[in-house]
């Protein structure tokens, strides 16, 4: 049986205990067609050499590298277990200074972090979580929730889809700065709450 709590950020821990990385086996291609003026057409292609992403190694780390990022008191954080072991959990960021992906709106959440542990992913986890934190964000008088992924990510794109989120944009040249993830490219989805 899966309990899901909201826990505090002093419990980052045992959130940061479960494992994020995924095994990229194929890519969302991006082709613009007639330099943008006739649309973008976004295609699933299989890579010849697979490779594990972990998005606990990215600048900002992971969970118990946030607040020395931001000022994390607004977010809302979420434990799954499962027998009283964590299974999965989410974060959400809310009226938060310098985290740009808020736009500087009042009305917007962002899904910040949503992890499953890999022997526990397509069991429903992550979809109660998602759940979770849309009820969260609607709470708080947000009509949105955004969520950024990357095109590396397909299972997390096709995710978001089945929740209902639609894509508000594509970033081509969002990481252009860092050479080892320069070739990814951001996807923003949002949904309605």
């Amino acid at each position: 049986m899966i309990e899901i709590q909201e826990i505090n950020s002093d419990q980052l821990d045992a959130y940061a205990k479960i494992q994020i990385s995924f095994l990229v086996s194929s890519i969302l291609q991006i082709k613009v067609l007639r330099k943008g003026m006739g649309g973008i057409l976004l295609q699933e292609v299989a890579l010849e050499n697979p490779y594990i992403k972990d998005y606990d190694k990215t600048p900002e780390g992971g969970p118990m590298e946030w607040a020395s990022h931001f000022d994390i008191t607004n977010w809302g954080f979420f434990l799954a277990n499962e027998d009283s072991i964590p299974v999965a959990a989410t974060a959400v960021a809310y009226n938060t200074n310098g985290v740009n992906m808020l736009e500087e709106r009042d009305d917007l959440a962002v899904l910040w972090d949503i992890r499953v542990r890999p022997d526990k992913r397509g069991n429903g986890i992550g979809t109660a979580l998602f759940s979770r934190a849309r009820k969260w964000s609607a709470i708080r008088g947000c009509r949105q929730m955004k969520i950024e992924t990357q095109n590396i990510n397909t299972a997390a794109c096709r995710f978001y889809i089945k929740m209902g989120c639609e894509l508000g944009t594509i970033n081509r040249f969002a990481y252009w700065k860092d050479p080892t993830i320069a070739h990814e490219i951001m996807l923003n989805w949002y949904i309605d709450l």
